[in-house]
């Protein structure tokens, strides 16, 4: 169901649906099992769609704010699929390299260290309850883990645009 519907930056609009589960991990993607590196793949893609106006479905999800808040979303939304991509291509995995626009280089987006461990406690309960415990071990010992490189940490509370 629709929660709500709001415009920003005219063209750019963004429906909230309750029954979202679509996750953007500000979390290096190294971290995530192969399901995971998938799902995020397609779901980037189809972020990327959203903010160019190209889908009539599933409109957003408020993880997306911060993209569009960055002042060039196209521009971060690109350079986020790249290391997706660079990951997958790492493990072997044929992601389409063309679907990525190379537009320039994106201003770092801020993403609070609450938000960090929330997203890494998060995942490690995905991870075990998968059962990809090498990648769960991996995530587990790294107290501080690595972001997406798109991001930087600052201090502050779990984002306001998570659904907790």
């Amino acid at each position: 169901a629709v929660v709500n519907t709001k415009k920003l930056f005219g063209r750019i609009e963004l429906e909230y649906r309750a029954t979202a589960a679509v996750r953007i991990w500000s979390l290096n993607p190294k971290y995530l099992n192969s399901k995971g590196l998938v799902a995020l793949w397609r779901e980037t893609l189809l972020a990327k769609n959203v903010l160019k106006g190209k889908t009539k479905g599933y409109k957003n999800h408020p993880q997306l704010k911060r993209f569009v808040d960055s002042g060039h979303p196209h521009v971060a939304i690109n350079s986020y699929l790249l290391e997706v991509f660079n990951e997958a291509t790492e493990r072997g995995y044929n992601f389409d390299f063309k679907k990525i626009e190379q537009l320039g280089e994106p201003e770092r987006i801020t993403v609070n260290d609450g938000q960090v461990r929330y997203e890494r406690q998060h995942l490690l309960s995905k991870l075990k309850n998968r059962g990809d415990l090498d990648r769960h071990a991996l995530l587990k010992i790294d107290c501080e883990p690595e972001l997406h490189s798109l991001f930087t940490v600052v201090p502050g509370p779990i984002e306001a645009w998570e659904k907790v």
